[in-house]
């Protein structure tokens, strides 16, 4: 009877003492490890460069339409702010997208991307002789 006590106090309190010095063992080994590892040889990841944004020939030459001819929304979403129906908007073409006037001057001249769907705006899309589905 005693010995069951005992057996049933000390295998409960072993066991998580092993536990603990393997989980101590695989703290020491990582931390080992992080120490030879050259500062010199570890890098954070870089987001990658995008591209230049447009020219203002280019922004020129995207279309301008009022704040009610919007076919998406009338939410800006560089500003978050409505786009009211008699406000200046810019459409990016291919995905007809709008926004503020000069939100959208000021996003794609840094961005030539898209602030909402990140589709590419490029001289592809200025082009007016391209063929249209419709």
């Amino acid at each position: 009877m005693l010995a069951s006590i005992f057996l049933a106090l000390f295998l409960p309190c072993a066991g998580m003492s092993a536990v603990f010095l393997v989980y101590i063992c695989l703290l020491c080994y990582a931390a080992g490890v992080a120490r030879e590892t050259d500062d010199r040889d570890f890098q954070l990841p870089v987001k990658p460069k995008q591209g230049k944004g447009l020219s203002a020939s280019d922004l020129e030459k995207l279309p301008k339409v009022s704040g009610k001819d919007l076919v998406l929304g009338t939410d800006c979403a560089v500003c978050l702010d409505e786009i009211a129906s008699e406000q200046a908007a810019r459409m990016i073409p291919g995905c007809n997208h709008g926004f503020h006037l000069q939100c959208a001057d000021a996003w794609l001249c840094k961005n030539s991307i898209c602030p909402v769907c990140r589709a590419k705006v490029g001289p592809e899309l200025f082009d007016s002789t391209a063929d249209s589905p419709c």
